[in-house]
């Protein structure tokens, strides 16, 4: 499945669609900075005539002042412009000098207010157009991490998919809405100014021009500096983000540990290496600006020394001089900022590259047979071979068939293949050969999210939602019913807490349900599960963090629904798996043992040795108990 595109809203119908490049199987990306703006181009063209015609008035005013100057020092109307020339004779019966003015200044007025109006279009078509984009990707990056490889969030820094997600965006979003119009602004600006200045006076007009290559040679330049720096900056911000958000979370780790000091030395250490590349790319900026800034005020004192100069000569007039300086001014300083500009390109173009990162990498394959319904449960593995790395198999030729209705109990130690038995079920991650099948249907080739809607889940740490209770319950199954929920979280032994709460149901749970016990988080997600109400369930290691008693009346009430659904139990606890029908026996990722818990108990092997070390323990805790009971 690919990504969506990014598409216009609504109101934007029937423009381009989004040109994407495809980079792989089930991803997209955006091979550059001109692709991203598709969907949106109209708007940028609307923007780009709009300030054509913003420079169009702008130039029109310095134009008309030049030749008020020229009639005024010159007492002569023969400079005059024709047209004001005309109006000033239509409005005060005969040309005068203070009706030309007042023409001339009424003009100009009229001038700049046209090009403010059309400075605010071309801005508001920009804005709407780089918001338009923004969004698309932020909702495009969301989707698309819902949907990648399992896999790729192994190695990845949540800190770091924020900053992507949010702070990258937010660049290329700065980018598109002023500085790909300054780019054309620029370059209108010096392609209306040339023939203007040229009309006038070639000689000097070589004058004014002659810094312009020394400023676009060094924003280039400048553009290849910063580039880098921007780039060591940004990652150098998305290792302290991933520091601090490391930290937020297992904040009580650290103080459980006493570790205040050591990790705030430790983000010390990302915020100063984060201070000092940001500092290199300030340094640079100014480097600029202070370069650019010296060519500018050059090239306008060559303006106004020989231009003078040509004035003083009788080549062009002080109103001539007057235009050359105003335009002069108006082209100078966005070819300057020219380097502010290609530096936000560097900066758009870097973290484009990050937010591709993402958008590159494969989502889940979902080329899969149709299925309907509910699912029986019936589960058959068939010489299953499953590894996370090419290298290291963690299950090897495991076959098991697990009957509809039939609860099955997978114990083994660590590392030995039980957890990851349920994620090949879930296709969470792809199993290298063999056969895994869900009603005879091949699970590899199964809709996930159907797949997914016939298993419900229970984590040894589930994670919880800082939402309510209810909310929570309810987010394997939205439209279950009071009744519903309440039988489930009698069975999950989680009914009597929530009712302690003062807002019971509605009581808000804390991020990742920090502001609940081990155990009733664990009984939530129990709850959460049966209210889905699946074919299939599966509880890994739910149980370890309640107590005996609890973990009694919850085994009581799975034993009650015993055939209404395939239950797979992962469990250390062999309270939680003796009542089980089957129990699989795991070590090395391979089937070592399996059977009821009355015929391996009394067979040499892993089982049997467990139950042994177990029975142990609970003899010497209950000599020891009598012991300080005697004393």
């Amino acid at each position: 499945m690919t990504t969506e595109a990014l598409e216009a809203p609504e109101e934007n119908a029937g423009t381009e669609k989004n040109e994407q490049v495809q980079t792989g199987e089930g991803n997209t990306s955006y091979s550059g900075l001109w692709r991203i703006t598709a969907g949106q181009r109209n708007r940028y063209v609307g923007a780009i005539f709009a300030m054509a015609l913003t420079n169009l008035f702008l130039f029109g005013a310095p134009i008309i002042g030049g030749h008020a100057i020229d009639v005024i020092s010159k007492e002569d109307f023969s400079y005059g412009d024709p047209i004001l020339l005309y109006l000033s004779e239509l409005l005060a019966g005969e040309v005068t000098y203070i009706s030309y003015l007042w023409v001339a200044g009424a003009a100009s007025l009229v001038m700049t207010i046209f090009g403010g109006v059309f400075l605010y279009a071309r801005g508001r078509l920009a804005a709407q157009a780089s918001e338009n984009i923004a969004r698309s990707l932020r909702e495009t990056l969301y989707r698309h991490l819902h949907h990648i490889n399992a896999k790729f969030y192994d190695t990845a820094d949540t800190g770091d998919l924020v900053q992507r997600c949010s702070s990258d965006v937010e660049t290329l979003r700065v980018f598109l809405v002023s500085d790909v119009i300054e780019i054309g602004r620029a370059i209108m600006l010096v392609v209306c100014v040339v023939p203007i200045l040229f009309s006038i006076n070639a000689s000097l007009a070589m004058w004014s021009l002659c810094m312009m290559p020394f400023l676009a040679i060094g924003a280039f330049v400048f553009f290849q500096k910063v580039k880098d720096a921007f780039e060591q900056t940004d990652e150098a911000e998305g290792a302290l983000t991933a520091r601090l958000q490391e930290n937020l979370t297992g904040i009580r780790v650290v103080r459980a540990f006493a570790r205040q000091e050591y990790e705030t030395e430790r983000f010390a250490e990302r915020n100063a290496d984060f201070r000092n590349k940001n500092v290199r790319l300030i340094e640079l900026m100014g480097y600029y600006w202070s370069v650019s800034d010296f060519f500018s005020m050059t090239q306008i004192g060559l303006v106004l020394f020989i231009g003078g100069w040509f004035a003083f000569q009788g080549e062009i007039t002080i109103g001539d001089l007057f235009i050359f300086l105003t335009c002069e001014s108006i082209v100078i300083w966005p070819v300057r900022h020219l380097g502010r500009v290609l530096t936000d390109t560097g900066k758009a173009v870097i973290s484009l590259g990050r937010v591709n990162h993402i958008l590159q990498e494969c989502e889940e394959n979902e080329e899969w047979e149709p299925a309907t319904g509910r699912a029986t449960g019936l589960i058959e593995a068939q010489n299953l071979c499953f590894a996370y790395n090419e290298d290291e198999a963690v299950l090897t030729d495991l076959s098991i068939t697990i009957r509809p209705g039939e609860t099955l109990a997978i114990v083994g130690p660590p590392g030995s293949g039980k957890t990851s038995f349920i994620r090949a079920l879930l296709r969470l991650y792809p199993y290298h050969s063999g056969s895994l099948k869900l009603d005879g249907n091949e699970v590899v080739n199964l809709d996930r999210f159907w797949l997914r809607a016939q298993i419900g889940v229970v984590l040894q740490d589930p994670f919880l939602y800082s939402r309510t209770i209810r909310a929570n319950l309810a987010v394997g199954r939205p439209n279950a019913t009071a009744a519903d929920i309440q039988r489930a979280t009698e069975e999950a032994a989680i009914a009597e807490s929530i009712a302690g709460f003062p807002d019971q149901f509605e009581e808000m749970v804390g991020e990742r349900g920090v502001t609940l016990s081990g155990g009733q988080r664990q009984r939530l997600a129990l709850a959460r599960a049966l209210i889905k109400d699946p074919p299939v369930l599966v509880l890994d290691d739910s149980l370890s963090a309640v107590d005996t008693g609890t973990e009694k009346l919850i085994l009581d009430a799975l034993k009650a629904r015993k055939g209404k659904q395939t239950t797979l139990i992962i469990a250390h606890r062999l309270s939680s798996v003796i009542d089980a029908d089957r129990i699989l026996v795991l070590e090395e990722g391979r089937c070592v043992q399996l059977g009821h818990h009355s015929e391996l108990i009394g067979v040499d092997g892993p089982y049997q040795r467990l139950c042994k070390i177990q029975g142990a323990l609970d003899s010497q805790i209950l000599d020891d108990l009598q012991r300080t009971r005697a004393e």
